[in-house]
């Protein structure tokens, strides 16, 4: 039977069972965003369109939802229900107290223990202060800063969501995501009509982009899709996952496609495959009733994908520069090999430092 059906009211009320779907989806998400880095590392040293690049590309591009989808995850979690209010002091306190110690820490890490001291290079003070001010001191890091952002908003973004009915939150996302992949069409049409129109985002407006994903997470929340709809949103993720993969690889054939929709995670064509992983997921996963055990490691490996996010670059780090093979990015079964012991490790010390007063403050 075809349907489409929210959870009323009293469902999601606290003390209501744990819908372990979001977190099944977060497991998910974190293991895409690692294959996404490692893998995109083989694509860069690949040659273009051998068979190496095809398969590191199709462990890399269909991937490209994860960052979306964890932004859609906080919404999702963060903008509350009708039956609970969000008070600004209270959260901006519990929030700053889990996301600004890490901050700084692994900033620090990236900027002088992999930067300077790994790979020895030259920071000097105007260097520091462009990939601060880029949010760009390690390739995961702007994701601290785009968080904060959100979390700045949060409470006044829930609190308009609260009294606006069950219309107000998809109407909202639908206005922000559009006019995001408006305003993300205009650089690739400007250059091919002969001028440059870039954006540039630094660490105080990274998260500008995002909020309407931060929105359609909360609008997407308690919707459950079965039978054909469920199937058609499956396929649809599929064909869309297909069409990045191909567009990234046939970028001379994709014409028109590339200037109105090029593949990033702020473009019409990814907002569309974000939003069908994100429904087909919690549709599939919200029906599975784990185990009290698999339902403390869901938990546990939930909670630890924060600190695999911040740590699994230094894990590879650590392995590029000390296994040949992979430092070469050129063979397949060494990258599958570095992704599989990355995401093991990086799983394992953030789960262990979760345990270790002070240590999990950065985790």
């Amino acid at each position: 039977m075809t349907g489409l059906r929210t959870r009323p009211a009293s469902e999601t009320a606290v003390g209501a069972p744990r819908d372990y779907s979001l977190d099944i989806l977060r497991i998910l998400s974190i293991s895409g965003v690692v294959a996404i880095h490692l893998f995109g590392y083989l694509v860069g040293h690949a040659e273009p369109r051998s068979r190496n690049w095809w398969l590191a590309a199709g462990l890399d591009i269909p991937f490209i939802w994860v960052v979306p989808v964890f932004v859609m995850i906080s919404g999702a979690l963060l903008l509350a229900p009708d039956n609970r209010i969000l008070e600004p002091r209270s959260f901006y306190r519990k929030r700053a107290a889990r996301l600004l110690p890490a901050l700084v820490a692994w900033h620090v890490i990236y900027l002088f223990g992999v930067r300077w001291l790994m790979r020895g290079e030259d920071l000097a003070p105007a260097r520091v202060a462009q990939l601060l001010l880029d949010g760009a001191v390690f390739t995961q890091l702007y994701f601290l800063w785009l968080i904060l952002g959100l979390y700045l908003v949060a409470p006044l973004l829930s609190d308009f969501l609260r009294n606006g009915g069950p219309r107000r939150a998809p109407i909202l996302a639908a206005a922000l995501l559009a006019v995001t992949a408006l305003a993300f069409m205009a650089p690739g049409i400007a250059s091919s009509l002969g001028f440059a129109r870039p954006i540039r985002l630094t660490i105080f407006t990274h998260w500008l982009p995002y909020v309407g994903y931060f929105v359609a997470g909360r609008a997407l929340r308690d919707v459950r899709l079965s039978g054909r709809s469920l199937y058609a949103v499956v396929a649809a993720a599929i064909a869309l996952a297909a069409l990045c993969l191909w567009q990234y690889g046939h970028r001379e054939q994709a014409g028109l496609l590339n200037v109105v929709a090029p593949v990033s995670y702020l473009s019409l064509t990814v907002m569309m495959l974000s939003l069908a992983v994100f429904l087909a997921a919690k549709s599939v996963f919200s029906r599975l009733r784990p185990t009290p055990a698999a339902a403390r490691r869901l938990v546990s490996l939930s909670r630890a994908s924060f600190g695999v996010f911040l740590i699994h670059l230094l894990v590879f780090e650590v392995i590029r520069l000390n296994v040949p093979a992979v430092y070469d990015g050129r063979s397949m079964v060494a990258g599958v090999a570095s992704y599989a012991v990355t995401l093991a490790v990086s799983f394992a010390v953030s789960i262990l430092a979760s345990r270790i007063r002070f240590v999990r403050n950065i985790f």
